[in-house]
């Protein structure tokens, strides 16, 4: 299996955008639901997004809803995360991960294949 490989992280000003993305190739990326995962110095890892495999329906944590978009091309095995109004809080390493068939998809367990994460750092 190829893990995701995601890209996209970088500095950025409070209230400012950033958008993530995530290669994720092969059949069984592109058949499962994917999510975005965020870590911030010395906390667990959160859920933050997922999405179906045909991109139709999307799932977000309910703290993050309107600020943040979950899309996927799946033409190019590509997931995106667009985050805007971006807060110091958001701040963390940001991880694309395949769901591995549960669909308790808010959960880090249900996850198989994990990327090496990118970095999101947010200044005020």
């Amino acid at each position: 299996q190829v893990q995701p490989v995601e890209s996209g992280g970088g500095s950025v000003q409070a209230g400012g955008s950033l958008t993530l993305s995530c290669k994720a190739s092969g059949r069984t990326f592109s058949a499962n639901t994917m999510g975005w995962f965020r870590q911030a110095p010395g906390k667990e890892r959160e859920f933050v997004a997922a999405i179906s495999s045909t991109g139709r329906v999307t799932l977000y944590a309910d703290s993050l809803k309107g600020r943040f978009t979950i899309s996927r091309d799946s033409a190019k095995n590509m997931v995106y995360l667009q985050m805007n109004s971006l807060k110091s809080e958001d701040k963390g390493i940001y991880y694309c991960a395949r769901a591995s068939g549960s669909d308790d998809y808010d959960s880090r367990w249900s996850y198989d294949y994990w990327g090496q994460g990118t970095q999101v750092t947010v200044s005020s």
